[in-house]
């Protein structure tokens, strides 16, 4: 194996397919690279048995070959490496790295080590924005479980063309709260439903945050039976789908409320961090009351550790006085969510599931269960 490239070509590469192999100890050769170099093209590969990475590196290819390379070390190198071309090469089982003034040997593990990875299996095939797709998943992502006790509930629900929308509903939770983005699609029609890993999300919000280009505007995804994918900029990305049928959360979403609080998102982000401070240990209890009469949210917490705290949000308060008990933790998530300044605050009763939304807008909400005491 022989090939010519420039560092930044390389360095973002490696920026793609790192932190993948970075993050599974398990098995040594899950933390190296597979650099699998044809006539045509060089090829990046990481992966943790559940995702894989597959990154294009712009390269002038003398000699074909595979070989596989420990991803932190080659990444920390390259990034002190200070002329631009790089010439790589294989040499009895070392990678061989020869630039202007320097050369060097790394270490690595042939290629048949490393994992089979299979082949995309493209089934129903969309395409979408780019950007707003990016922030549907970070938007969504945020409510889904952390744990595998429940797998349907440690993924992200994707569903194309569906009762609740002409389009892709993205969806999460962690049965206590829960998050649904929809997103426009430019092409595609199947009506599809899976449920993404919540791990593979993340590193899809992580790559689609790192582009070279910001040309390309528009991303290419498929799911088939077992498998979720997209193309996009310099990379390819596969992951396994969650086995299972995802709850049908829709008929836990109020339709009409009793009260509606608009709010600015900052100061009252403010003053629940204030009153967190002063939050029960354990519940993470905040008392937030909607007041017409008083125009605005009380926001009172009480802590026999640390005292107690309360005080007014300033807010245009439609319809009932009303007072619930939330963790103020997802509360916090849910308001970090919204772009705009103003965000509605809606709710029935202390014991009903309450709700944030952008003002003006339908396409995202944040649904938040209370504390019952």
């Amino acid at each position: 194996m022989k090939f010519v490239c420039t560092k930044d070509n390389m360095a973002h590469a490696l920026a793609q397919t790192t932190p993948l192999a970075g993050k599974q100890n398990n098995l040594p050769i899950l933390s190296h690279i597979l650099i699998d170099a044809t006539e045509s093209k060089v090829e990046l590969i990481s992966t943790n048995l559940e995702i894989a990475i597959r990154s294009t590196l712009r390269a002038k290819v003398e000699k074909p070959g595979r070989f596989t390379i420990p991803a932190k070390t080659l990444t920390d190198f390259v990034s002190l490496i200070s002329d631009q071309q790089i010439e790589i090469e294989l040499q009895d089982n070392e990678l061989s790295l020869s630039c202007v003034g320097s050369q060097t040997k790394i270490k690595g593990t042939p290629a048949d080590e490393f994992p089979i990875i299979p082949e995309a299996e493209e089934g129903a095939v969309y395409t979408l924005l780019v950007d707003p797709f990016r922030e549907a998943l970070s938007k969504t992502v945020v409510a889904s479980a952390r744990n595998d006790i429940r797998p349907e509930l440690s993924g992200v629900y994707c569903g194309f063309f569906t009762e609740r929308f002409s389009g892709l509903v993205l969806a999460a939770t962690d049965s206590y709260r829960l998050a649904e983005k929809k997103v426009s699609v430019a092409q595609g029609s199947d009506r599809v439903e899976c449920i993404v890993p919540s791990r593979a999300i993340l590193e899809l919000v992580r790559l689609l945050s790192n582009r070279v280009s910001e040309k390309e505007t528009q991303v290419r995804l498929w799911v088939s039976d077992n498998q979720f994918g997209l193309r996009y900029d310099t990379f390819e990305f596969t992951t396994r789908l969650v086995a299972g049928k995802y709850p049908d959360y829709g008929q836990i979403i109020p339709t009409e409320f009793k009260t509606k609080a608009t709010v600015s998102k900052d100061v009252f982000s403010k003053k629940i961090k204030a009153a967190s401070l002063f939050s029960s240990t354990g519940i993470n209890g905040v008392n937030f009351t909607l007041s017409p009469s008083e125009g605005g949210i009380l926001v009172a917490s009480m802590s026999s550790q640390t005292g107690e705290h309360s005080s007014k949000v300033d807010a245009l308060v439609e319809g009932e006085e009303n007072v619930i008990l939330l963790n103020f933790r997802y509360v916090l998530d849910g308001l970090s969510q919204f772009d705009g300044d103003e965000v509605e605050f809606l709710m029935n009763s202390l014991d009903a599931a309450c709700m944030l939304q952008q003002k003006g807008r339908d396409d995202y909400l944040y649904l938040i269960m209370p504390i019952r005491q």
